[in-house]
């Protein structure tokens, strides 16, 4: 069951409750507080322009624990080459800015609306939103761009102008911070690759509250 979220309370159901594919509830806005509310109850939106803000909570998510990243011998060479530098927090806008226009396999446009690009800024000031950038001759070529929660990264997207940008943004994350958890949300082959694996509600949410 889908439910209509009220719009002068900021409320979601039980994320139990949540459809087949994960999707919860329809509604609502991007509002810091409710975008936080959100993330602490393992719920993030996903919509495409012109429709609705749809809730989603998957029943199973696909995570990466840090510690078991994988890195292939080549991709351990290029990290030691200095092929690309990284930094963190520097340069959000631009992150959140090439991951809407990065295209994406059987996807004709992006879920990345001006609206939820406003929305993530919004939490990047508040301190909730963070951004690892990939630069190669004083040039953003790749990033990530995610949610603290506690000892979970809720990660949003990725972007990669040149090969293994992206794989170098994750990589640093795994590497450079505390996070016990790498939330991906959905799988792909290129997570997957990486050595993310699929994680039941009850166990994410034992991560993602705890104190």
């Amino acid at each position: 069951m889908v439910f209509s979220l009220p719009p002068d309370e900021v409320v979601f159901p039980n994320p139990e409750l949540a459809d087949d594919d994960g999707l919860l509830a329809v509604g609502g806005d991007l509002s810091a507080e409710r975008l936080i509310l959100a993330y602490h109850h393992g719920i993030f939106p996903w919509f495409s322009e012109g429709d609705p803000i749809l809730w989603y909570s998957p029943h199973q998510r696909c995570v990466i624990y840090p510690d078991k990243v994988k890195i292939s011998k080549s991709m351990r060479q290029i990290l030691k080459s200095n092929t690309f530098k990284v930094t963190a927090d520097q340069a959000f806008e631009s992150v959140i800015a090439n991951c809407a226009k990065a295209p994406r396999k059987d996807q004709p446009g992006t879920w990345i609306t001006n609206e939820m690009k406003e929305a993530y800024i919004r939490l990047h000031q508040l301190g909730w939103a963070h951004s690892i950038e990939v630069w190669q001759n004083n040039h953003l070529v790749g990033g990530l761009y995610g949610i603290g929660m506690g000892e979970v990264f809720c990660g949003e997207s990725m972007f990669s102008i040149v090969s293994n940008a992206s794989k170098v943004a994750l990589i640093y994350l795994c590497k450079q911070f505390e996070f016990q958890l790498i939330d991906c949300q959905l799988p792909n082959d290129h997570l997957l690759s990486m050595g993310a694996e699929m994680m039941d509600r009850d166990n994410y949410m034992k991560l993602l509250q705890k104190e």
